[in-house]
């Protein structure tokens, strides 16, 4: 089978023929028919110190189970979450980070929803969020950001004012839902917000708290890392909440099904409408990086084996 590695930080991605994996107690073995690309993976790619192992959200269809599988069968279509090599046509998948797609769902539609929208959910969740109060989204045309808007005004939202990198991507976020759209290097940033989803990090975090209104609250689930002073935290009343979707995915399994049924029912009605930006053949995957790593995707990248 093909898979995409790269040998050092940085190093080109290149496609190599190794054997086809086989399914390990309580996994399954399934072969890749999407491959979502985030962030995460791209940043270790250009700063891990050793090369890692692509992973990353992957559907399709079951072709082995590995000892003590007890939810899936060989046939079945799945998505979930792989930490070894996902860029690949088979991946094994651990049962527990698996879910199956419903009968009108693509894998595609599945890459571009579960996995970035569990980030998105938890991120809003732990915002505590009240009808009627307003919101602030960074990265707000990215594959999580432009869910987190919509789904911000599904519990409630009054205004949402999604923040992105280029004034060339408002037209889409306004399309999503957004009330108004600002840029990073704007100074300003309108009327106060109650509470900030940040998928940025860095040099954003300072603006981002900037935005909240007295008592505000700031979630910081970006891979970006960043500084907030206390005094800044202080002045205002506002509080700074870091949430990580790993610690709900293995400490919380109940809520974690929770949120993928009710994503899934958000899509099944139409309410949620997950983008994917472009869709690369895995041997286009340094592409897929690409569009990532400058910003211009709007919506999900997506790898196609």
């Amino acid at each position: 089978m093909r898979r995409v590695r790269y040998e050092s930080t940085g190093g080109p991605l290149f496609l190599e023929e190794v054997p086809v994996p086989e399914a390990g107690p309580g996994e399954l073995l399934v072969r890749c028919e999407a491959v979502g690309v985030t962030l995460p993976v791209v940043r270790k790619v250009t700063e891990a110190a050793e090369p890692i192992a692509l992973g990353g959200e992957i559907a399709g269809e079951v072709v082995a189970v590995g000892d003590g599988v007890t939810r899936f069968r060989v046939g079945d279509r799945v998505t979930g979450l792989c930490f070894g090599h996902g860029y690949a046509d088979f991946a094994p998948l651990h049962e527990a980070m698996a879910s199956p797609l419903p009968d009108d769902a693509s894998p595609v539609d599945a890459v571009a929803l579960v996995r970035s929208g569990l980030v998105a959910l938890g991120a809003l969740t732990a915002a505590h969020p009240e009808p009627g109060e307003s919101v602030l989204v960074t990265a707000a045309a990215s594959g999580v950001g432009h869910l987190a808007l919509q789904l911000a005004r599904v519990r409630g939202a009054s205004r949402v004012v999604g923040a992105v990198s280029d004034p060339g991507k408002a037209e889409f976020v306004r399309a999503l839902g957004a009330d108004e759209v600002v840029t990073y290097d704007f100074p300003d940033w309108g009327e106060p917000v109650d509470y900030c989803l940040d998928a940025v990090g860095g040099e954003l975090l300072t603006p981002a708290l900037a935005a909240l209104a007295p008592g505000g609250r700031l979630v910081a689930y970006s891979s970006g890392g960043g500084t907030i002073q206390a005094y800044d935290l202080l002045v205002g009343a506002k509080s700074v909440i870091g949430f990580q979707m790993a610690r709900i995915a293995r400490g919380k399994p109940e809520l974690y099904e929770r949120w993928r049924q009710e994503l899934w029912r958000l899509f099944t009605e139409g309410t949620l409408r997950p983008a994917v930006h472009a869709e690369f053949p895995l041997e286009d995957a340094a592409k897929a990086h690409e569009a990532i790593e400058s910003r211009s995707n709007l919506g999900k990248v997506v790898l196609r084996p």
